[in-house]
């Protein structure tokens, strides 16, 4: 057990320890933290997220389109075999764009029957070389026969919606997101997006608008160039305006497609906030639908993510306090987004570090910490170490019980938590009201014992030691 003298005043630093190496100590830590900012999510992850949704969704929207769905059973059938019906599905796309009311229906049918082969990874490269792409990239427009309301026929509208369900999906694999632009998809996706100012009463209309949404955010996932055809099409003008629907899925619907757009995009972020998609933003926060304040909070992290001008008008808009109360939202989602969110507000300046702990951040944060979810638990750790570097906070988040949380995580074989971990327990260490609730809980023998795969752990066990030498205290 450690010994613990009683502490003189005032307390010099020792000779042992130059405040120069301690200066360069503390500058080496904050350089390795500071120089890896947080990755907002893994495209492994985000993959796996588009095409749930997409999948969950569609298939609870309309019974009726069920009789055209891929069983289990078909999707045992060789390639070969199923090669030969999607080449047949195809034809009938491409011979059929006519007003007729068969034609329509027949599109109808080869368009739900390709989406739902799509769902299925394995047939897609199939479907694209099938010519699949070109013919469902024509069917996202009423044919050249139809005029006024005949746009709108519900039929029509089914077309649609199944094509651009079925171009969402393929666009996941990255390769073939290039070829169905090059197919001509995003002026006809936009003009979809323009359906909600319409005025038609259909309950079609916006399921349509949805997947045009949809397919739009999977284009652009991790592909900039997309990202700026996009602005240059006129997309994100009916996007913003979508954030006001009064149907929370095209809501929802329009933030992600948002945030896709958004991230390390500076032409799009700047329209968006010029369109004031920030305020909208910042009251879908609010929104008791999970769904809704997890794609907003997302949408605004993007905004922000390496845009000091935005950061400040974000909250200027009142962000704080809604990402806050997120920190304790029931979607564990939404709580890792405003976590990540609230680390980066915490670099705006010293006062709004403050104001962040003022308003009742730290205790949803520590709570994080012990979460069985690993991101949750980084997120929390980013953001409890950007606000320890105010003096304040550093011993708040002692007082509301950090320290051992912290310690916990650096115990686990995870880079990226021990790296986040170990600054916020720099961060707390830097401050001498600290040291003797640090020695009490072993923060010495855990940082000296710990089996680190971080620079910054390595870093703070030295400087840890060297605060405690400053302090007079005597280890065994």
């Amino acid at each position: 057990m450690p010994i613990f003298l009683p502490r003189p005043s005032p307390i010099p630093h020792p000779p042992s320890q130059p405040i120069t190496s301690l200066s360069r100590l503390i500058h080496r830590i904050s350089f390795l933290f500071l120089s890896a900012p947080m990755d907002r999510r893994s495209t492994t992850t985000a993959k796996r997220i588009l095409k749930r949704k997409l999948e969950q969704e569609f298939a609870a929207e309309d019974g009726r389109n069920r009789k055209v769905m891929v069983s289990e059973s078909d999707n045992a059938v060789p390639q070969q075999d199923k090669r030969s019906e999607i080449e047949s599905q195809v034809r009938v796309l491409n011979s059929t764009f006519s007003s007729s009311e068969s034609d329509r229906a027949a599109s109808r049918t080869a368009a739900q029957f390709l989406s739902q082969l799509a769902k299925n990874a394995d047939f897609v490269e199939t479907i694209v070389d099938c010519g699949a792409v070109p013919a469902l990239v024509m069917q996202l427009q009423p044919p050249p026969d139809v005029s006024g309301d005949g746009a709108f026929d519900p039929v029509q509208l089914e077309v649609e919606k199944a094509c651009s369900f079925a171009l969402a999906l393929i666009a996941i694999q990255p390769q073939y997101q290039q070829v169905i632009v090059d197919a001509g998809a995003l002026p006809l996706l936009v003009a979809l997006l323009k359906r909600h100012k319409s005025h038609i009463n259909s309950g079609i209309v916006p399921l349509v608008i949805r997947k045009a949404t949809d397919a739009i955010t999977n284009l652009a996932h991790e592909n900039s160039n997309i990202k700026t055809l996009v602005r240059i099409e006129g997309g994100i003008p009916p996007l913003v305006e979508l954030l006001d629907s009064v149907e929370p899925k095209v809501q929802r619907a329009a933030a992600g497609a948002l945030r896709t757009l958004a991230f390390r995009n500076d032409g799009n972020k700047d329209e968006i906030v010029e369109l004031n998609g920030l305020d909208t933003l910042v009251l879908m926060l609010e929104s008791e639908d999970t769904k809704v304040h997890f794609e907003a909070v997302g949408a605004i992290g993007n905004l922000v993510h390496s845009s000091p001008h935005i950061k400040q008008k974000v909250l200027h808009a009142g962000a704080l306090q809604p990402v806050i109360n997120l920190l304790s939202s029931t979607c564990s989602e939404s709580q890792r987004e405003a976590a990540l969110l609230i680390g980066q507000f915490a670099t705006a300046d010293s006062d709004c570090k403050v104001h962040i702990v003022q308003r009742g951040a730290i205790s949803p944060l520590i709570d994080m910490l012990e979460a069985s979810d690993v991101q949750l638990k980084e997120m929390s750790a980013f953001a409890l170490g950007r606000l320890a570097q105010e003096t304040h906070n550093q011993v708040g988040i002692v007082y509301h019980g950090g320290i051992e949380p912290l310690l916990k995580l650096l115990e686990a074989k995870n880079g990226s938590l021990q790296h986040n971990a170990a600054f916020t327990i720099f961060g707390l260490a830097n401050n001498e009201d600290n040291i003797v609730d640090l020695i009490k809980v072993g923060a010495v023998q855990k940082l000296q014992d710990g089996d680190f795969m971080s620079e910054v752990c390595l870093l703070c066990t030295s400087y840890l030691k060297s605060m405690i030498i400053s302090f007079h205290v005597l280890l065994p």
